[in-house]
Formats: structure tokens, sequence, C-alpha cells
């Protein structure tokens, strides 16, 4: 236990009921004072967990002694041993339910904070491998779109943050020409692509793109219903199959940075 304005302000409250209930008797009798002790209970296991409100809850009790001792004199009457007796057990109760909820929402918080921080890691790591990665949830909106992804097909950050559809990204691939396929196959080729991510088909699809990278395609079905799409660089890979003699040439094609390659090499699937 932290002992701090949380830990002390439960007794520190009880303490300061008790004196106003002790003003108040003086000018008229005050009403029963266990209603606002349970409160008080309350609030110090809301504010700073199970020990400060069990202190808090005989902290209570013993106010609520001194206050029917200040009415009665040292003759106690039973009823006031009754409800000293139902103060200290609602009290109780309440320092017991109210700590550890704290400590369980607490516990959850933490949980998040964790959970939070390790999905920012692994987008922060994504973004900086070579494969685009697209999260797509079970309605096939993309939930995470990564950097590579994005460069690849030159998708916008605010169309790209705005989670658009599975869809909405093959036609903006169609839009900006990043496909290497004439326009009259171009129908046909999405509608195989959304085909196959609402199967959750994981056969690799190799797709050419109009600045000469092949990306080897595959979708991933996900336990939640979602989906995951990997976009995976394999020129070189696919090029293996070209004659040896021009591998050099292939090569001086490429631009130097490995993404933006010129537009007239064509790659062999």
């Amino acid at each position: 236990m932290r002992f701090g304005w949380r830990a002390i302000s439960g007794p520190a409250l009880t303490a300061a009921a008790l004196l106003l209930l002790m003003l108040l008797d003086r000018v008229i009798p005050a009403p029963s004072p266990a209603p606002l002790f349970v409160g008080i209970v309350a609030l110090a296991g809301a504010l700073s967990g199970l020990v400060p409100a069990m202190i808090t809850a005989a902290a209570a009790v013993l106010c609520a002694a001194l206050l029917f001792l200040h009415r009665h004199g040292v003759s106690y009457v039973a009823a006031d041993l009754i409800r000293l007796g139902l103060l200290a057990m609602i009290a109780g109760v309440t320092a017991g339910v109210t700590g550890l909820m704290r400590q369980r929402l607490l516990g959850t918080f933490a949980a998040e904070r964790r959970s939070h921080a390790i999905a920012a890691r692994l987008s922060a790591a994504l973004d900086r491998v070579d494969i685009g990665i697209v999260l797509l949830d079970a309605e096939t909106r993309a939930e995470f779109i990564n950097r590579a992804f994005r460069d690849y097909f030159a998708v916008p950050d605010e169309i790209a943050d705005g989670k658009p559809p599975f869809i909405a990204l093959m036609y903006h691939g169609r839009d900006t020409g990043a496909f290497e396929l004439p326009e009259d196959e171009l129908g046909t080729f999405i509608a195989q692509r959304m085909e196959m991510v609402r199967v959750g088909d994981a056969t690799p699809i190799n797709i050419k793109m109009r600045n000469g990278e092949v990306l080897r395609f595959v979708c991933t079905a996900l336990p939640d219903g979602g989906r995951m799409l990997s976009y995976t660089p394999v020129t070189d890979l696919v090029r293996h199959t070209d004659a040896p003699a021009q591998a050099d040439y292939y090569r001086s094609l490429r631009d130097p940075a490995g993404r933006k390659l010129i537009g007239h090499l064509r790659v062999a699937e």
C-alpha cells in the first residue's frame, strides 16, 4: 500500500464526518451516520484499493461508536449495538467489493496498455519489412495496411488509414495502373482476387506490376473470420527462368532502391 493522499483520504473523511455529525447534534438530531460512512468506505476503496478501504471501514465503525457515546453516554442501548454490528458488516463488504473491483479494473487497464504497446511495436516492425501486409476484418475492411503495400500500390495515407474495403484497394490499383494487365482482363482479375479473399483460398498467386515488380499474393484466413494478405516481392526468384546471359541486363533495369522499377521491364511467371 502506497502512503499518500489517496490512502489517508478515507480515514480523514470519516473523522471529518464524525466532527460534522457531532456539531449537528447540538442543533438538530443528526440522521443515522451509517449511509455516510458506507459511502466514504466505497470512495476509499475506489480511490486506493482494498487495504485502505478496510482501514476506513474500521475507522467508520469506531467513529460511529464514538458518535453513539456522544449521544447516549457510556450506557449503550441495544439499538446502538445492532446498528454498529450492521455497520461493521456492511462497511466490510463494501470495502472488499470496491477494493477488489479496483484491483481488477487496474489489472484490465494494465493489460490493455501492454496490448496497445505490443500492437504499436508490431505495427512499427511490419512497416519496416518489404512484404506488403494487409489485415482485413470479417467484413473485408482493411484494419491495417503496412508501408510496403502503400508504396507498391501508391495508396495515400489518408485512404489507407480510413479502413477502406479490400474491393476499394483493388479498384485503386486498377485506376492507378498498378497491374500489368490489359484493361479487358482487369475486371476478371479483381473478381478472382475478391473470391480468393472471400473463401480464404491460400493458393499463392504471382501478380505482375506495371513497374516490372512481381509480387506473390497469399491470402491467409484468420480465426476471427478476418484475412491476412501478404504481397512478397519475388521478382528475382521469378527471373531464374530467364536466360542466364540476360541476368545482368535485367538487374541493370532495376532501380537501386529495389521498389521503383523501370516500366519496360516485363517479368515472366
